[in-house]
């Protein structure tokens, strides 16, 4: 008999039908109760087996994380908070856990070792949780896009050329890297690799997804990222994915707009499509804000937040606007912050960010219009000679989560800017010369996917919201 999914059985009115279940099991009780998990919902299903007329040796295999396949009748369940529960006709151990060794026992593992074991985290209640919603917005982004006429568009995970300009990015070789060829002046000859020249993995796939938007109008990529950064925080992976967007003939408003728009839709279909787990994951989230002390724990709830963004209109105003607010905020006067805010031109950290968005407007803000100085070479000079056309996405809980800006479409300002910082112009000449050839306005946008289901699942480290994280010094399973 084919399987049926724990989450259909579930809602299904029990008339006595055969059915047959297939899963992992959680626990095993009085040689009598086998609660089985499949995935398909945080819920398990409770079998009840006649353990007077099943063999001992079966009884004595279903262990905690074995597989189990069973067949039986469906009734309602006398027990409270399951409908219906399997009444076992037929039981089968598709794959044997030694109970002495299994390391998921049924009890309360911290999220530190279950990165230790990361090929079995995904059978525990938070991280199934975690992984369907992943993959629901994922489906989202898709959704949104295609329901907007944009085209998706697959850019190179292996590269010539650097987005950001920051140089952090991991070397694609196939060179002896104990005996790599040398040219002339003794240094490596890229010439001999497998490329003919340096190649990376990409740590964007901004720019050539701009060509694309200068063809088909508006555009999105969404795909893995690299950055080679030795960031060992809560918030840094050294592999995760990006959603990026361009579109032409965007200015910054609409930029910004798009990114509001973006945000609601998939926080809001989280909402609608993820209610089972958002509650789960709502209840470990207000359990591990009492493990901190008073000042450090958030004043909203995991879906407090998610309705706070999407019920609010974001707040907008310029950097030198924030910059004012900051500098005489009482957390500044107060030198609360740890880096305080003393001139124009300072890079706003995430404790800059939370205060804008969590006590000053108590609501998402978008802040554009910043300092050239601090901001990458492709964005678009304003006319005070000072500020760029760029914007970033502030969220409560976790600071920016979208970066972005009008992309600089004029070619004297472009190549000017890529000069004036020492990048590499040969690398870059496809990119100058979209701009000889029906050069027209555009913008676009980077979310970064971890980010935002950090946010959605109310998870507190980025390690925990991909299936392999990799960060410095891991690189396991």
């Amino acid at each position: 008999m084919k399987r049926t999914k724990i989450k259909e059985l579930l809602t299904t009115t029990p008339s006595g039908q055969q059915v047959t279940v297939q899963g992992w099991v959680r626990t095993f009780r009085n040689n009598q109760f086998v609660a089985i998990n499949d995935g398909s919902t945080i819920q398990n299903i409770q079998a009840v087996v006649d353990f007077n007329n099943t063999p001992e040796t079966l009884l004595k295999r279903i262990t905690t994380g074995a597989c189990v396949s069973i067949t039986g009748e469906l009734v309602p369940s006398p027990a409270k908070g399951q409908p219906v529960e399997v009444k076992v006709q037929k039981l089968e151990i598709l794959g044997d856990s030694d109970a002495e060794k299994f390391p998921l026992q049924p009890k309360k593992h911290s999220l530190e070792f279950l990165r230790e074991i990361a090929h079995l985290r995904a059978r525990t209640n938070t991280f199934g949780a975690v992984m369907r919603v992943r993959h629901a917005m994922a489906f989202a982004v898709h959704k949104f896009f295609n329901e907007r006429g944009f085209v998706y568009v697959h850019t190179p995970v292996i590269t010539g050329s650097d987005a950001e300009g920051a140089g952090a990015m991991f070397r694609v070789t196939t060179l002896d890297a104990n005996n790599p060829p040398r040219d002339e002046q003794g240094k490596v000859d890229h010439k001999q690799d497998f490329f003919g020249r340096e190649t990376n993995l990409t740590v964007s796939g901004q720019l050539e997804g701009e060509t694309y938007a200068l063809a088909l109008g508006d555009i999105y990529t969404f795909g893995p990222t690299f950055r080679a950064e030795n960031s060992n925080t809560t918030r840094h992976l050294a592999e995760f994915w990006m959603i990026e967007p361009e579109m032409a003939f965007y200015d910054i408003q609409d930029n910004m707009q798009l990114a509001q728009d973006f945000l609601q839709y998939l926080v809001r279909y989280a909402l609608e499509h993820c209610a089972e787990d958002l509650e789960f994951l709502n209840k470990r989230a207000l359990e591990e804000e009492q493990t901190k002390p008073q000042e450090q724990r958030s004043e909203l709830s995991l879906i407090d937040r998610l309705k706070f963004v999407s019920e609010n209109d974001f707040q907008r105003l310029s950097y030198t606007e924030a910059i004012d607010i900051l500098r005489s905020s009482t957390p500044n006067k107060k030198k609360k912050f740890q880096y305080l805010i003393d001139e124009w031109g300072a890079d706003l950290q995430s404790e800059h960010e939370r205060f804008l968005v969590e006590k000053h407007f108590k609501k998402p803000v978008i802040l554009y219009n910043y300092p050239a100085a601090i901001k990458s070479f492709y964005m678009r000079q304003n006319e005070d000679g000072k500020t760029v056309a760029a914007m970033d996405v502030l969220f409560p809980g976790i600071g920016e989560i979208i970066g972005g800006s009008q992309r600089e479409e004029r070619y004297d300002r472009l190549l000017k800017r890529v000069q004036e910082l020492g990048l590499p112009d040969k690398d870059l000449w496809w990119y100058l010369e979209l701009r000889k050839f029906g050069s027209a306005p555009h913008s676009g946008f980077g979310l970064g996917f971890e980010r935002l289901i950090l946010f959605v699942t109310g998870m507190t480290n980025i390690r925990d919201v991909i299936p392999f994280p990799r960060f410095p010094g891991n690189a396991e399973f």
